[in-house]
């Protein structure tokens, strides 16, 4: 399936970005309003991968059954979490290596590429601005601009309309179960890094197409099979 793509849907937190420091920040603030205990970085790192919402609600039971998260102390929780984050979007977030010179070379050979995240678009625009890589994608889809978020396909679907491109003709590029899950119900490969955020576990369990050490062997990997 790989010698047949044509575009490119990368995730952004985990895959692309360690964003990790910027949330626990967020987090934290917000629960020190709530007047509640923080969470370590460590632990906010295991809880990332399903969209802000479950993000919000295992901070505030410090587990990863978000279920367990009262409903009126969400609701307070959200705008406080929303406006710590706006406000420390890109202060320790930083590429992880090998993105900048990966996301060039795939450029440079003619891939069209989008970004798809279950991260808001709010938040994704800015974050990829900041840190300069904004330019290589031609649209960003959050987890806000789907009724869905992955491991739902509708946002792949959706990237693959935007570029012009059969979604058979796509490739994903995650870190995550997720993102695995989504490439699949949608019906594209799908090509996992194995330092993200993907709750502890190794992501060659979810059987992705191919693992690389970092998207700068992408090019590469594609050039070889094409």
């Amino acid at each position: 399936m790989l010698s047949q793509v044509d575009a490119l849907f990368f995730d952004l937190d985990g895959t692309l970005v360690d964003s990790v420091p910027d949330l626990a920040v967020a987090i934290n603030q917000m629960l020190d309003t709530l007047g509640l205990p923080t969470r370590s970085e460590a632990q906010v790192r295991t809880w990332v991968g399903n969209g802000m919402d479950n993000l919000i609600r295992r901070a505030l039971v410090g587990d990863m059954d978000a279920s367990q998260a009262d409903p009126a102390l969400f609701a307070r929780a959200r705008p406080l979490y929303k406006a710590a984050y706006a406000a420390h979007l890109s202060a320790y977030s930083c590429l992880y290596p090998g993105v900048r010179e990966g996301l060039a070379a795939l450029r440079e050979a003619g891939f069209a590429m989008a970004c798809v995240t279950n991260k808001a678009a709010e938040f994704a625009e800015p974050l990829l601005e900041r840190l300069d890589i904004g330019a290589f994608f031609a649209t960003v889809v959050g987890g806000d601009c789907t009724a869905n978020p992955k491991p739902a396909p509708d946002a792949l679907w959706l990237c693959a309309e935007r570029l012009g491109v059969p979604i058979a003709r796509g490739l994903m590029i995650g870190d995550s179960l997720n993102d695995v899950g989504a490439a699949r119900n949608a019906g594209c490969p799908v090509v996992c890094v194995p330092y993200g955020y993907n709750h502890g576990h190794d992501i060659r369990d979810a059987r992705p197409d191919a693992v690389i050490d970092s998207i700068a062997a992408l090019p590469a990997l594609l050039g070889a099979i094409r």
